[in-house]
């Protein structure tokens, strides 16, 4: 049987497990959707962030928003990668977390998320939260709890 964590650990706060913005691949608004798509293969991700010039978070883009934006009727139409703004088809209905949560809301929220991006209260992207570091703590949490029982 799984023991679950006490509220100790549900209040704990986010700030040291969050991947810093130095180490999370980002483009800026003004970016094509090509440099998107290149960054996005090169690194191998499902989706990274976008800032404006001040590195405030501004949406997500990914390779399917990019694939979308050049369907043509009879075929993909490559050509128009570079004129294509990432601010034009990039993602904003996307929720947030600050960089002052507890581990409850991230928990709540990434659910349905692979990541969280993490913004101080002016918007500065600060990093991400990615769902495998929540799970990993509270798997420790869990064998920790059961140990010293």
């Amino acid at each position: 049987m799984i023991s679950l964590p006490n509220r100790d650990f549900l209040d704990t706060y986010i700030e040291d497990f969050i991947i810093s913005s130095e180490k999370v691949a980002h483009v800026q608004v003004g970016n094509s959707a090509e440099h998107a798509l290149l960054v996005l293969t090169k690194t191998g991700y499902s989706a990274i962030p976008v800032l404006d010039r001040k590195y405030r978070f501004r949406g997500l883009i990914n390779t399917q928003i990019i694939t979308d934006s050049i369907l043509g009727m009879e075929h993909i139409e490559y050509e128009r990668l570079p004129d294509i703004r990432v601010e034009e088809i990039m993602q904003t209905d996307f929720p947030l977390i600050k960089v002052d949560e507890r581990f409850q809301k991230a928990l709540d929220l990434l659910i349905n998320q692979n990541f969280l991006c993490v913004v101080d209260d002016d918007g500065l992207f600060m990093g991400i939260l990615t769902r495998r570091v929540i799970l990993k703590q509270l798997k420790k949490k869990i064998y920790q709890d059961k140990n010293n029982q």
